[in-house]
């Protein structure tokens, strides 16, 4: 069972991180904040291979220093400013406070104890072990794979044949769970999962959910796995 991290299994709670466009006005950046547009559009695009950047941690890290520097640049912020404005831009993208679903303990806690394999594969910074454990999940998660480490972001297929590869899984037998549609549903399925596309109640993705193809399902919480199962 492999799943999607953010939206999924955590969320964001309060006190949320400082906006970007509070660390450009602090410096009196008002034009370049107006065109920095939104804060989480920064990083690498869904579906981005970056395998060139991921061979450390201190690669990526300068990697993601760097994309944010430049596009202050681009944005008209002095050069003079950029670099320590990317260092304060990345802080606040990574500042950030997270919980558990309450569906979450159960579900996985089921899973494991009827010998099942647990994975979470997200689109994520290079330090997803340690956000699983901050959230209390490290003794129910077997393996985790991050986009930073894989070298490609979902719904690339190199960040799934990766996961399959740590559970030691072939396509078929894997179920993908999460709540976004091209990189947890549509992917997976691409690459020969099943999936499980998870629309909460309460979810913050909006919308119409798009129609189920073959080999998927949509639940409304992940206490409805254990039906599928």
């Amino acid at each position: 069972m492999i799943f999607d991290f953010y939206g999924t299994l955590v969320r964001m709670v309060e006190p949320l991180p400082p906006s970007h466009r509070s660390l450009f006005l602090r410096r009196g950046l008002a034009d370049a904040a107006a065109r920095w547009g939104d804060q989480w559009a920064a990083g690498p695009r869904d579906g981005e291979e970056h395998t060139a950047h991921s061979h450390s941690e201190q690669a990526y890290h300068a990697w993601e220093l760097d994309r944010l520097r430049r596009r202050a640049l681009a944005c008209g912020v002095p050069e003079a400013s950029a670099g320590e404005l990317a260092g304060d831009l990345d802080r606040a993208t990574k500042e950030l406070r997270l919980a558990l679903f309450t569906d979450v303990p159960a579900a996985l806690s089921g899973l494991r104890e009827r010998g099942l394999a647990v994975a979470v594969c997200s689109n994520w910074f290079w330090d997803l072990d340690r956000a699983i454990d901050g959230v209390g999940l490290s003794g129910l998660v077997d393996t985790a794979v991050t986009s930073a480490r894989a070298g490609a972001r979902k719904p690339h297929p190199l960040i799934y044949r990766t996961v399959l590869a740590r559970c030691g899984l072939r396509p078929e037998q894997a179920l993908f769970v999460g709540d976004m549609w091209e990189a947890d549903v549509a992917g997976p399925l691409a690459c020969g999962m099943r999936a499980a596309h998870l629309w909460r109640p309460d979810r913050a993705v909006e919308g119409v959910a798009p129609p189920l193809p073959d080999g998927a399902v949509r639940i409304a919480s992940l206490g409805a796995l254990s039906s599928l199962l």
